[in-house]
Formats: C-alpha cells, structure tokens, sequence
C-alpha cells in the first residue's frame, strides 16, 4: 500500500511537516506529564542559560543539554505510544521497549546535570 502522503514536494511538503511537528507538540502537552514538567524545567533553564554571563559555546552546551532532554522525551512518548497501539498486553518485549525508552530519558537528565555542574561549578 502506498502512502499518499509522500508524494508532497517542495513548500507543500515543508507545511506538513511544520503541521505535524506542531501537532505532535500539542498531544505531548496535552497527555504526557512528564513532557509538561520538562518544559517547565526548560522555561526555567534556558533563560539562566541564556543570562548566565558565560561563554557563547557554555551557553550553547546549556541549552543543549536541556533540548536533549525535551527531544529525548518525545522520542519515549512516541515508543510507549505506538508500543500501546500494538498491544495493552503485558509482553516481556513490550516492558524493554519502554524501560529502554525511560531509561534514555534518565541519562539525558543525567546529562544535564553533569554539563550544568561541569559549567557553573567548574
């Protein structure tokens, strides 16, 4: 079967995919919590971020590292999801999608953590 939607070119193409990135945003703020609280923490960052007084390329690994957390994140919910669309059933495949999912997540945090401390603490 042939998807119909791949055979936009051009500014066609490029309004689509700026109109489902843009309703990705949207279902991850509307259902995902944690996306919720990593915005937040991402309204709060990167402003200190930005006002820090640091170097452009410090400023840069700053932001970074709370963007990663944000892509990361989206990536997680876009496999629990689609992991939920094939089956609700309890599967020993189905936990490691997610756990691997989560655990990604966990070491983007922790790689924030690490770049801010690295940055401010030296």
């Amino acid at each position: 079967m042939e998807n119909t939607l791949k055979g936009k070119t051009g500014l066609r193409r490029i309004l689509n995919a700026l109109n489902y990135s843009l309703s990705g945003l949207c279902e991850a703020f509307r259902n995902e919590a944690a996306f919720r609280q990593e915005l937040l923490l991402a309204v709060i960052l990167i402003p200190v971020a930005l006002i820090s007084g640091k170097s452009g390329g410090e400023k840069a690994l700053l932001v970074g590292s709370v963007m990663l957390v944000i892509i990361v994140e989206l990536m997680n919910s876009a496999v629990e999801n689609l992991t939920d669309r094939v089956s609700l059933e309890i599967h020993p495949l189905a936990k490691r999608a997610k756990d691997l999912g989560s655990a990604a997540v966990l070491i983007s945090l922790l790689s924030l953590a690490l770049v801010w401390a690295l940055i401010f603490l030296g």
